[in-house]
């Protein structure tokens, strides 16, 4: 399953590097019927996701009804990413 969406950079404090992108409602939902077959355990989801010009591997996290993208501080860096941006992703889920 592929993916495209927008969301503001927030803030959570969970496992680092705590800059996350939150994935909409609707694309949390499409992500929510196919986790049984896609997590490999406590509800995490396996993603290559692309920001800018920058692909890299994750796991989405499940919070309150959504998934959150992690941005790895390389990410961060090279496509000058902070909290506050609106951050357009690419991802594909599982790997």
């Amino acid at each position: 399953m592929e993916l495209e969406f927008s969301a503001t950079a927030i803030e959570w404090r969970g496992p680092a590097p705590f800059v996350f992108v939150p994935v909409p409602p609707d694309e949390s939902e499409l992500i929510h019927d196919s986790a049984r077959e896609l997590t490999y355990g406590w509800g995490a989801i396996p993603v290559e996701a692309t920001v800018g010009g920058t692909t890299f591997t994750t796991s989405l996290f499940p919070r309150e009804g959504r998934y959150l993208l992690p941005l790895k501080v390389a990410v961060q860096r090279a496509e000058g990413v902070g909290l506050g941006d609106e951050v357009a992703v690419r991802m594909r889920l599982g790997r």
